[in-house]
């Protein structure tokens, strides 16, 4: 089929989204291609319909677990057999799901990047017929990036084993330096492509508030702007008490974050999607991968430390391609410490060697051993447990994830997993001493193939459904099997991770580098800059300003952002401008009065045209300003 015949049959769709087909014909051409498209914006169509035209399976490298779920989903939906492996998984279920890959009639594998250098991946690499290379989230291979990730680097090894197969990088937002940094990391042939759709969101309303009190400010704009909203916060514990305050006026609230349990953060996002829930108060871990075009409104109730951030999560709102709203609250204090957010950030050599030493004493780890390891870890009860201000530890630990030294993953996931200890006669054997227990045996034969000879994951609520149980009977008898050792049963864990990716140095030779350390604060810091800038400027179209930063110098004024409105306001004819000059003459006599003074005697007029009239009056010498503020 051709490309658009493809789209057609599997996505329902007559004709591509702006530039996603030149992107797919340039991949079925063979190139390197650097696609920058806009939240929203179709990524996954731009790899997922040239590897259905292409012979063999196309590998989509992501660091996502939940949104490399999502896409495995879809993909199965629409008859599109796809495979994915995450940390987590089991070395049985690894190897099968790579021999599935390798002589099987699949057209995905999606992986974790942690995975490409393991002995298992490489060694079954070359059974595999990989027709290109989807390389999701691709700003997270920059160091100078917002979201620097270290196994990214090891990316470009797969081009020594795959030196004619095609890759193709997709990010959302990155700078001019971080797509540089993308293709050279990479090692893009000098012929590669890249394309950037335009950062312009016609639809999109972006304004800033500088506001005593947001809780009345976002009260007043749920109640102006009917619809989906979502209310990113900066703690766990502000999505609690927003989504409380907005229960408490009559507003259908919910709130999510990293720290609830996989289950939770399912339910709630489902309620959101299907407007059981209006709005959503949410961390930043809310959102990647959610498709949901009807989002009026995204207000942002603390500042993010960068426009990378800000304008994905801002760009969830209008997907519909109808009038929505970003609105961004803050006050100086916020501002204030931003700025001073790198200190924190980027904690010293001495800090880090602190944290780490404690993090291997907690995790109860012995000088030179334990990589590889993977340990349930909780950063609030070690913080509270060695007396280490959480935002140090927090950021001591990114720091030992950037010098690949460990990995935490926050949102975890590993479904239950079950395999027989027994062979087929003693299992008969048991079956007829235990009767009560032979329906669950047989339901789990019957839904799980190989279940004897590795680990199968097993999902205890269909197996319920399958049954016709109760779900709590099932894991019961799930329980007692394992108890007369029967099968080996491991219940599902959300808790989060901390992986050792090396033995734990000892105490006296811990190494880290500063260099890349320091280059990194410096980056951080230009990056808070640009979004204080963002913030603190009153005159400029926002999308301009954004689009700018992204390198976008092709849009055009929205003219219904803050700004644009507040300027268009302040157009002034000659007839008003004569009319205000004349009432500010009148107002001022020879001693000087000051500006409050003047705007008390003129109540009706916008105090942004008195200004813009007395700038122009003092520039022709008709007013005088003395130090004091007086006017004469």
């Amino acid at each position: 089929m051709t490309t658009k015949e493809i789209l057609q049959e599997y996505w329902g769709y007559d004709s591509f989204r702006p530039l996603q087909e030149d992107i797919i014909n340039a991949v079925l051409d063979g190139k390197d291609v650097l696609a920058l498209l806009p939240t929203g914006g179709g990524k996954s169509i731009c790899f997922q319909v040239p590897a259905l035209v292409k012979d063999g399976i196309c590998l989509v490298i992501s660091p996502l677990i939940a949104l490399m779920k999502d896409q495995v989903q879809n993909l199965k939906n629409r008859g599109i057999l796809a495979l994915s492996i995450y940390s987590g998984m089991s070395f049985p279920e690894v190897k099968k799901t790579l021999q599935n890959a390798a002589y099987g009639n699949y057209k995905f594998l999606y992986v974790s990047p942690e995975r490409l250098e393991t002995n298992l991946f490489l060694e079954m690499l070359p059974s595999m017929n990989i027709s290109m290379i989807a390389v999701d989230e691709a700003h997270c291979i920059s160091q100078w990036g917002y979201d620097f990730r270290p196994p990214y680097m090891r990316i470009a090894s797969l081009r020594e084993y795959l030196p004619d197969v095609p890759v193709l990088a997709l990010t959302a937002s990155a700078t001019k330096n971080v797509q540089d940094d993308i293709c050279e990391k990479l090692l893009f042939q000098q012929t590669h492509k890249r394309f950037q759709q335009s950062f312009e969101r016609a639809n999109l309303s972006y304004s800033v508030f500088n506001i005593a009190s947001k809780q009345n400010k976002l009260l007043e704009i749920l109640n102006n702007v009917k619809g989906s909203a979502i209310v990113y916060c900066k703690s766990r514990k502000q999505t609690k008490d927003i989504a409380d305050l907005l229960l408490l006026n009559k507003i259908n609230a919910d709130y999510y974050h990293a720290g609830l349990s996989n289950e939770e953060r399912n339910n709630r996002q489902e309620k959101w999607i299907n407007n059981t829930t209006r709005v959503i108060a949410c961390t930043n871990a809310f959102g990647m991968g959610i498709d949901k075009p009807d989002v009026r409104v995204v207000v942002h109730y603390g500042v993010p430390d960068c426009l990378e951030n800000y304008y994905q999560e801002a760009g969830r709102a209008g997907r519909d391609g109808k009038r929505a709203y970003a609105v961004l609250l803050y006050n100086d204090r916020e501002l204030a410490d931003l700025e001073q957010l790198s200190t924190i950030r980027y904690p010293s050599k001495e800090e880090i060697k602190h944290v780490y030493v404690s993090l291997m004493n907690s995790l109860q780890i012995a000088a030179g051993g334990g990589e590889g390891m993977s340990l349930d870890f909780d950063i609030a009860t070690f913080s509270a447990a060695f007396k280490i201000n959480i935002l140090t530890a927090t950021y001591a630990i990114k720091a030992l994830e950037q010098e690949d030294i460990l990995s935490f993953n926050e949102v975890f996931f590993k479904p239950s997993t079950i395999v027989f200890n027994c062979n087929k006669d003693e299992l008969n054997d048991f079956e007829k001493q235990h009767p009560q227990l032979e329906n669950m045996i047989k339901g789990l034969l019957r839904s799980y193939e190989g279940i004897f000879d590795y680990p199968a994951t097993i999902y205890e609520k269909q197996l319920a459904k399958f049954l016709q149980k109760k779900l709590s009977d099932v894991e019961k008898e799930l329980k007692e099997l394992k108890r007369f050792g029967i099968i080996d049963y491991s219940p599902q864990k959300d808790t989060p991770q901390i992986t050792l990716l090396q033995n734990r140095m000892y105490n006296d030779s811990f190494t880290i580098n500063l260099q890349e350390q320091k280059e990194r604060k410096l980056h951080f810091e230009k990056r808070v800059k640009a979004m204080v800038d963002y913030i603190n400027n009153k005159i400029n179209c926002r999308s301009i300003e954004i689009a700018d930063y992204f390198n976008d110098h092709t849009v055009k004024k929205c003219g219904i952002c803050d700004n644009c409105i507040n300027q268009h306001d302040l157009v002034i004819s000659k007839e008003e401008f004569d009319n205000i000059a004349r009432q500010i003459k009148e107002v001022v006599s020879s001693q000087g009065v000051s500006l409050k003074e003047i705007l008390t005697h003129l109540p009706g007029i916008k105090k942004e045209k008195i200004w813009k009239v007395i700038d122009y009056l003092q520039s022709e010498n008709e007013l005088m300003v003395s130090k004091e503020g007086k006017i004469s």
